[in-house]
């Protein structure tokens, strides 16, 4: 009858699908084993470029080694708050105009902020390296002293930087702790640490010397390629029997 509404049933709706992270074991228990977990990492970062400041060190066949212990510090202030990708061509094109700091100290700042133009701060990181430069010259005979203290003495260096420039340069067993280690330690569960330098602490604690360099050297790809701040790659892992996986609510 007219004025009545239809009893005819709407076709349903297709329920909306999510993604889903694919399914893994239980988080491991059993402690962890530093030097089975750096084996098998070695093996995996083997397929991604190498950490920037191991990469300036070295060279291949198309870039000059740059391992000085003032080249490296240079290039780790250069790496603050930027991307390696974009730190490391700003090195090498600095080292290429002017390699010592003699020849750095011989620019005008202006010119070395422009070879350098691409780095995050650059304004400030100029003025930082030319007095870096400067010092070293008057205060050391132009080569820098292998000690933590001295280097954390100057504009633009903490102990992140001092600390990786002499592991990489003058093969000193210290621990350098960027964003990748601090997360990927701690997700491991190896460490449980609320910052950085928490975990340095932690990590001078517990980590072998003989792996003070390499923990860097290997965590920074790790951290860059599998192990990723955001949804990590844990089906890759090498490590995933081992890991706690601290924190991670979402993974792929």
């Amino acid at each position: 009858p007219s004025g009545h509404r239809s009893c005819t049933p709407r076709p349903a709706m297709p329920r909306a699908t999510t993604s889903r992270s694919p399914a893994l074991p239980p988080p491991a228990e059993r402690p962890f084993d530093i030097d089975v977990a750096l084996g098998r990492i070695e093996r995996t970062v083997a397929a991604y470029p190498p950490a920037a400041m191991f990469e300036l060190r070295d060279g291949d066949a198309d870039h000059p080694a740059y391992g000085s212990l003032f080249q490296q510090l240079v290039a780790c202030i250069l790496s603050i708050r930027t991307l390696d990708e974009t730190s490391l061509p700003a090195a090498r094109r600095l080292f290429a105009r002017a390699a010592t700091p003699a020849a750095i100290a011989e620019l005008q700042i202006d010119e070395l902020d422009a070879l350098i133009a691409d780095s995050t701060f650059h304004e400030a990181k100029a003025r930082q390296i030319h007095a870096l430069a400067e010092r070293t010259i008057t205060e050391f005979g132009g080569t820098l002293p292998p000690d933590a203290e001295v280097l954390t003495s100057f504009s633009g260096v903490g102990p992140k930087c001092a600390h990786l420039a002499l592991g990489v340069a003058a093969g000193i067993p210290v621990i350098s702790v960027d964003i990748h280690v601090h997360r990927v330690t701690n997700r491991w569960g190896y460490v449980r640490a609320s910052t950085p330098e928490r975990t340095l602490a932690a990590l001078e604690e517990i980590l072998p010397e003989r792996h003070r360099i390499d923990i860097n050297r290997l965590l920074v790809p790790f951290g860059k390629h599998v192990c990723t701040g955001v949804r990590p790659k844990c089906s890759m892992c090498p490590v995933l029997d081992m890991c706690a996986r601290v924190g991670v609510t979402e993974h792929r």
